[in-house]
């Protein structure tokens, strides 16, 4: 019993294994509800490794289904994968700190520690107003998307149908979880402007996150802003911008997908199509019938994923804008790296270059050894990336894979988007120990010749 009280006191003291277990938690209480038989609309269980990879997908806001979540689920079973997506959105610490507004609980110090390092705050104070008007944004913005959703899906379900829809649908969008109640994505609808952006809308506001909303309010001028939200905002403007035109490009008179389409159904696919690889995982053509360079495309828009305290997964915007600054202020000769006349931590670019290598290194090995355990499938490898990256930048965008995975590749993908969500770093910091020599000693300089 001490032995368990021991590993449980050193948990709470580490916020990074906090937030690794409260997860893991979270996805295990899921799997048990969704593996119950009145869950599934047959009435039969679904099996705990298909429940393990939904809850997974869900808490991880990916998007990735084994079974089709419109015709699989049962009224049950859609409302805790819409929970457990409001859980993974928001984070299990905030949606504790809700709950205890709720009944009235004060938050305790330790409690609010942890929202900090969650919310990727800057200091302690003020963490539980943050909470408050982060829980206020989240719900208002789902409101407002909601509201437009339900213009279009009571007129095609019904009234009580329609606001259902509508709620799911808003929620799943914001949270960049990507699962949807139609069947099919938003194929149906890829030719109706007001479904198409008001998804896109909900995606963006959710993947480049509170902090830089907020700066945009206080700020009312983009000279003030924050080096944070000038970078978030630039690279997102430069994914869309020049995600949409590849997809145009390369999309338009491809009869499998938008070459049918009008000109204004053209564009609303192409913005679509560029938005949701931000990690949203809708789709609006079939995913199948993409060119190759469309699918090449798309894995690099999902590595890079949204931004970072959002909804979103993959690297981050700030982590490749702050590589791509730092690799031309090298080319240039500089000694300090610097944008917008600030000067990048050189923590900062270290940060983001082990980010990426420990990202590529993960993505690299989990496609090869699915190549492996996936042979049968007949899928070739670009496919298999297609599906790892999806999985690992929590995006849930799939060329058809998922449904047909082995149970070896369910739990494999399960774990990658489990570790998408939480974070390498996080996971690194959670279970490797910290070097408590440090700054005591230095060790003299050597020499590496690099490139």
């Amino acid at each position: 019993m001490k032995y368990f009280e021991r590993k449980i006191n050193k948990i709470k003291k580490n916020p990074y294994l906090v937030f690794f277990f409260g997860f893991a938690v979270v996805i295990f209480i899921g799997s048990v509800l969704l593996s119950m038989p009145f869950a599934s609309q047959n009435g039969q269980s679904v099996g705990f490794i298909n429940a393990l990879f939904t809850s997974a997908s869900a808490t991880c806001v990916t998007g990735l289904i084994v079974v089709n979540t419109a015709t699989h689920w049962t009224v049950f079973g859609k409302v805790v994968i819409i929970i457990l997506i409001q859980i993974g959105g928001l984070g299990v610490m905030t949606m504790t700190a809700m709950i205890s507004f709720f009944i009235g609980k004060r938050i305790s110090l330790k409690t609010r520690v942890l929202i900090m390092e969650e919310r990727n705050a800057d200091e302690l104070q003020g963490v539980v107003r943050l909470t408050k008007n982060i829980l206020i944004y989240t719900f208002l913005v789902e409101l407002a998307g909601a509201i437009l959703f339900s213009l279009v899906f009571i007129k095609d379900y019904g009234f009580a149908k329609g606001i259902g829809y509508s709620i799911f649908h808003a929620i799943s969008s914001f949270c960049n979880a990507g699962f949807d109640l139609i069947g099919n994505s938003m194929v149906n609808y890829v030719d109706n402007p007001v479904i198409t952006l008001a998804v896109c809308g909900l995606i963006v506001i959710g993947g480049i996150g509170y902090f830089v909303f907020w700066d945009i309010y206080a700020s009312k001028n983009f000279h003030m802003l924050t080096l944070h939200s000038k970078l978030v905002l630039i690279i997102t403007a430069i994914l869309l911008v020049g995600g949409t035109a590849a997809m145009y490009a390369l999309e338009h008179d491809n009869p499998g997908t938008m070459g049918n389409l009008d000109m204004s159904g053209k564009i609303n696919a192409s913005i679509f199509q560029a938005v949701n690889p931000r990690t949203a995982g809708y789709n609006s053509v079939p995913l199948e019938n993409l060119r190759m360079a469309t699918v090449a495309i798309t894995v690099v828009l999902m590595f890079i994923g949204g931004s970072p305290a959002s909804t979103a997964g993959g690297i981050k915007t700030t982590t490749f804008g702050v590589l791509i600054v730092s690799f031309y202020n090298m080319f240039k000769g500089k000694r300090d790296f610097e944008v917008f006349e600030r000067r990048i931590m050189p923590d900062t670019t270290i940060k983001a270059a082990a980010i990426l290598m420990i990202s590529l290194m993960l993505v690299l090995s989990v496609s090869i050894i699915l190549s492996v355990t996936e042979e049968a499938t007949g899928y070739d490898y670009l496919d298999i990336l297609y599906e790892t990256v999806s999985a690992f930048a929590t995006v849930g965008l799939s060329r058809g894979l998922t449904p047909f995975l082995s149970n070896a590749g369910k739990i494999i993908l399960s774990i990658l988007m489990f570790i998408g969500r939480v974070g390498p770093m996080t996971v690194a910091y959670a279970f490797l120990k910290q070097n408590k020599n440090i700054g005591n000693y230095t060790y003299p300089e050597g020499k590496i010749i690099i490139g």
